[in-house]
């Protein structure tokens, strides 16, 4: 059985991967000097977000637990 945590973390996944992707490569061709070598930097902003989006994910997932907001809530109105 897989915690709630995980469960959440594995849907985010996906659009935490597609944000890490774009940001990538729109840095790598809008700069000029990194254009000239999108062949190689391309691939490599794949590898990096594929090995960022887990940690990511994970960091992201409590936080979009009910209970997380509810303890914040009572936190800022005291």
């Amino acid at each position: 059985m897989t915690s709630v945590r995980f469960q959440i973390a594995a849907a985010l996944s996906v659009m935490v991967n597609a944000v890490f992707f774009g940001v990538g490569a729109i840095i790598v061709l809008s700069v000029p000097e990194l254009a000239e070598e999108a062949k190689y930097l391309l691939p490599a902003v794949v590898v990096l977000s594929i090995v960022l989006t887990p940690i990511a994910s994970w960091m992201i997932a409590p936080r979009l637990r009910n209970r997380y907001w509810q303890k914040r809530k009572t936190l800022h109105n005291k």
